[in-house]
């Protein structure tokens, strides 16, 4: 059984298990293994967000694959997805990011891609976890021994790969935007990228110490872009999460567009131009009832893959979909990126808005979302949720007395000690009302 790898790789409070050095050094030694029984010369791509703790991880990752014979590119701090584009750009056979997203700076996490940029398959990840807890690995001889070589322009090969994605004509010239970077891996290239484009800019939380990184700022606290974009009277908003591959939007009236109103506004633009390969979009459980319901008024299948870009990724493949993605902000255009990028997203968004000459606020009233209340509670414990009496009947008792008009979803969280209790309904005061006594239950019975 896989118990360390989430949703999102391996993740947790730096410096304490399993966020330590020994760990990151198991977690090299074991992609090493892995990459040098690929039958190419092994190299591995390295990047990170902007945490204090990301020099120590690397630098244990590094001197595991060195000692497995692995060739590390250093990229420095790049978003996750640039790690992805960065394995395929060099041909290298793996790429490990060091990052905990849109966790609070004091964590950290390790995730790793393939060699074409895609997260790994469950069996690869139970090979790295057998490693962590002491699986024995032959090293090669000092001669075979790998070298780290820094990539000194990894921000602007990655900025050049998502500038390609803009296809709204011939600049973004006249727009004026407010991006957040919430002091993460984006605080440096996702200006770049918008500028080179022609947008005015106005750029927040862009200066990382290593301890401010998605603090009250990003795609998880947008309140400030919000105020700023309304005060500025900007055109729209872009606020990213701390590695960079997610992506919330503002509208020029402060209403926010969250990943299932860009999902929206994406998919109709390409079902129109002839570019939604199947009529499909995949989504997650978590998406709002109104997202399936504009998809459906607009003859657009929506089909559902377990929570996580990975597993939608993986479903997309499936079924020749090539969007899709998640409420959170996580959207992956399969025939511009292999993984969720947030600067791609908000550049296919801003491709729309350009074509249509709409303003941002008519292009996502698209849809109208159903009432919707999402609780996280913190929890000691993560027992399966149906060995749980109490919790299964206070879900039971939702789901009779909404009587199908509405939906109850209870799942912990793949990157966090949290329960995400979720109810959509019609009543907005009956989706609080039991959003709040299940959450009740389930504090009681996990906290």
């Amino acid at each position: 059984m896989i118990t360390l790898f989430g949703t999102d790789g391996i993740r947790g409070k730096a410096n304490v298990y399993p966020m330590t050095a020994d760990v990151a050094m198991a977690v090299g030694r074991a992609v090493g293994s892995l990459v040098g029984q690929s039958g190419r010369p092994p190299r591995v791509v390295i990047g990170r967000d902007t945490r204090e703790s990301g020099d120590m991880l690397e630098a244990a990752l590094t001197a595991g694959l060195c000692s497995m014979g692995t060739e590390t590119l250093a990229a420095g701090v790049v978003p996750s997805p640039a790690v992805a584009f960065l394995t395929r750009d060099f041909q290298a056979t793996a790429g490990i990011v060091v990052s905990a997203s849109h966790n609070p700076y004091d964590d950290n996490g390790i995730k790793v891609f393939d060699s074409v940029g895609r997260k790994l398959p469950d069996a690869q990840e139970d090979f790295i976890e057998g490693v962590i807890k002491g699986k024995k690995l032959l090293a090669p001889e000092p001669s075979a021994i790998g070298r780290r070589t820094p990539i000194p322009d990894a921000c602007e090969r990655y900025a050049a790969f998502c500038r390609r994605a803009f296809d709204g004509g011939a600049s973004l010239q006249g727009l004026h935007l407010v991006l957040d970077c919430g002091h993460g891996a984006t605080h440096a290239v996702a200006p770049a990228v918008f500028t080179s484009l022609g947008a005015r800019l106005t750029v927040i939380n862009g200066s990382p110490d290593g301890t401010n990184i998605n603090r009250d700022c990003g795609s998880q606290h947008i309140e400030g872009l919000i105020d700023v974009v309304k005060r500025e009277k900007a055109d729209a908003g872009l606020a990213f999460d701390g590695d960079g591959d997610r992506v919330i939007a503002v509208d020029e009236t402060g209403r926010a567009l969250d990943g299932d109103a860009i999902m929206a506004v994406c998919a109709r633009d390409m079902l129109e131009r002839g570019e939604l390969a199947q009529k499909t979009v995949v989504v997650t459980p978590m998406s709002n009832l109104g997202l399936r319901l504009a998809f459906e008024q607009l003859g657009i299948r929506c089909l559902d893959a377990a929570v996580g870009d990975r597993h939608v990724r993986e479903f997309m493949q499936k079924t020749g979909a090539v969007l899709g993605g998640e409420q959170s902000g996580h959207i992956v255009f399969l025939q511009h990126h292999s993984t969720g990028d947030g600067i791609i997203s908000g550049l296919r968004l801003l491709s729309v808005l350009r074509r249509s000459g709409k303003r941002l606020s008519v292009l996502g009233s698209i849809f109208k979302s159903a009432p919707q209340r999402l609780i996280n509670v913190e929890v000691t414990r993560k027992p399966p949720l149906d060995s749980e009496p109490d919790i299964q009947a206070a879900i039971a008792a939702a789901i009779t007395e909404l009587a199908g008009r509405g939906r109850v979803l209870v799942r912990y969280s793949g990157t966090q000690m949290l329960c995400r209790v979720m109810v959509e309904a019609s009543d907005p005061a009956q989706t609080d009302r039991l959003a709040e006594s299940l959450a009740k239950v389930v504090r009681a019975s996990l906290g």
